[in-house]
C-alpha cells in the first residue's frame, strides 16, 4: 500500500499562480520593469512566461478564447506580504524609472496608497489583478462604514473600503460626496477636510475635473491644527495627481 501523508510530506508545498497573457512584450516590459527577473520563456509552439521577484512567482500562457483585457476579470491572485507599504514604493519607483510616471490611470497600473493602507492591487498589461495584502489585515469588513463612526467619518470609512478593497473610485466618490452633502455642515473640521482631499484624489483618478477647484478653495478656508493639516497632506495625491494647496490655520 502507498506510504500515507505525514507533516513532512506537505511541508514544502508550493502554489503559482497561471494567468493569462494577451500581449507577450508588453507583459515582459511591464514586469521586468517592476524588478521581476524572467526564468523561463516560450513563444512557439505555446505561450509560456515564467517570472520571479524575491520568492513569489507568477507565471503566464494563452489567454482563453474571447479574453477581453478591457474587462480585467481574465485572473488574479493575491500575495500576502508581512509589509505591504514597502511593495508599493518599490513598484512606484520603478515605474517613475521606467515610465517617466506612476502608472494610476489606463492599463497597466497600480492602484494608489495611504498611511495604514493594508493592500494594493497592480493591474497588467493583460487585465489580471495582482493583489497586493498585509498578513495581519483585518479579517472582517463593514461594508457601508465602520458601526462606531457615525456620520462623515462612517461616509469615509465606507469609501475607504469601496476604494481600497472593491477598486471602486466611481462608488467611493459617490459615497463622499453624499457624506459631505448631508453631515458636511456638522461635521468636524478634520473630516470636512478630508471628505474634499477624497473629493479632489478621486475626481482626478476618474479623469473628471468638474468641481477641483472650488474643493480646493473650500479645502483651504477650513482651520486645521499643524497635526490635522499633515494628516490631509499625507492622503493619496502627491506627484501622481492634482495636489490641493495647503489650508490655511
Amino acid at each position: 500500500m502507498p506510504e500515507s501523508p505525514t507533516e513532512t510530506t506537505f511541508a514544502h508545498e508550493t502554489a503559482v499562480p497561471l494567468l493569462p497573457c494577451s500581449t507577450v512584450q508588453e507583459t515582459l516590459e511591464f514586469f521586468q520593469a517592476l524588478g521581476f527577473e524572467v526564468t523561463y520563456q516560450q513563444k512557439k509552439p505555446y505561450l509560456y512566461l515564467a517570472l520571479r521577484r524575491n520568492g513569489f512567482d507568477v507565471h503566464f500562457g494563452k489567454p482563453p478564447k474571447g479574453h477581453d483585457p478591457s474587462r480585467e476579470d481574465g485572473g488574479g491572485c493575491l500575495v500576502i506580504v508581512d509589509t505591504v507599504a514597502p511593495y508599493h514604493a518599490a513598484f512606484t519607483r520603478a515605474m517613475r524609472a521606467a515610465y517617466g510616471k506612476v502608472l494610476v490611470t489606463g492599463r497597466p497600473r497600480i492602484t494608489r496608497f495611504r498611511p495604514g493602507q493594508s493592500r494594493f492591487t497592480l493591474i497588467d498589461p493583460s487585465g489580471n489583478s495582482l493583489i497586493f495584502i498585509q498578513r495581519d489585515e483585518p479579517a472582517e469588513l463593514e461594508y457601508g462604514g465602520s458601526k462606531s463612526l457615525h456620520g462623515l467619518a462612517k461616509a469615509l470609512d465606507n469609501a475607504r473600503i469601496l476604494r481600497e478593497f472593491k477598486n471602486d473610485d466611481r462608488a467611493a466618490f459617490r459615497a463622499v460626496k453624499s457624506g459631505l452633502r448631508r453631515h458636511g455642515p456638522e461635521a468636524p473640521a478634520i473630516d470636512r477636510a478630508l471628505a474634499l482631499a477624497a473629493l479632489i484624489e478621486l475626481s482626478t483618478a476618474l479623469d473628471e475635473r468638474d468641481g477641483i477647484d472650488d474643493w480646493i478653495q473650500e479645502l483651504e478656508t477650513i482651520p486645521l491644527t499643524d497635526a490635522e493639516r499633515l494628516r490631509v497632506k499625507s492622503e493619496p495625491g502627491g506627484a501622481e495627481h492634482r495636489e490641493a494647496r495647503p489650508p490655511r490655520a
